[in-house]
């Protein structure tokens, strides 16, 4: 069973004609734990840096139920989302309710909302949305198997 780590990774880079500065960046991996997180968010940014060093500052599990990605290059913000799905205790009658955290991948808060109600409405439990807001999460890693 993978899990999801929000990744901190820090390096330098051109600022201006002035000179670097030290930017802080975050990032989603899929890993089975905090080492393959560690190493695969390595692996993916460091191509990205073309100066200084790559540290990685901070690795936190992320309890997440579902990922709604696509894409459409406009879509570059990740929202993440607060659902809270309502269940009827059949013996007191009772609402209970099981909040769960979803990202979904928009260019807008309001498209992100829609693009959240409209996933959610195909399915069969009843659900309210808690909260949404914008993340500071740059990009998604997903595990790819591979090629053999």
């Amino acid at each position: 069973m993978n899990y999801w780590f929000e990744c901190k990774v820090s390096y330098e880079r051109q600022a201006d004609s002035m000179g670097m500065k030290k930017v802080s960046e975050s990032y989603l991996v899929d890993a089975l734990n905090f080492t393959e997180a560690e190493r695969r968010i390595i692996e993916e940014v460091t191509p990205l840096v073309s100066m200084g060093e790559l540290e990685v500052v901070n690795i936190r599990r992320a309890r997440i139920a579902e990922l709604f990605l696509n894409d459409i290059p406009e879509d570059d913000r990740y929202f993440r989302a607060k659902v809270n799905f309502i269940t009827i205790d059949e013996k007191s009658g009772s609402e209970k309710k099981t909040s769960a955290t979803m990202i979904v991948k928009s260019d807008s808060l309001p498209n992100a909302v829609k693009e959240l109600t409209a996933q959610l409405d195909g399915q069969m439990a009843s659900y309210e949305l808690a909260a949404i807001t914008d993340t500071q999460i740059l990009d998604v890693y997903q595990y790819v198997a591979p090629q053999k």
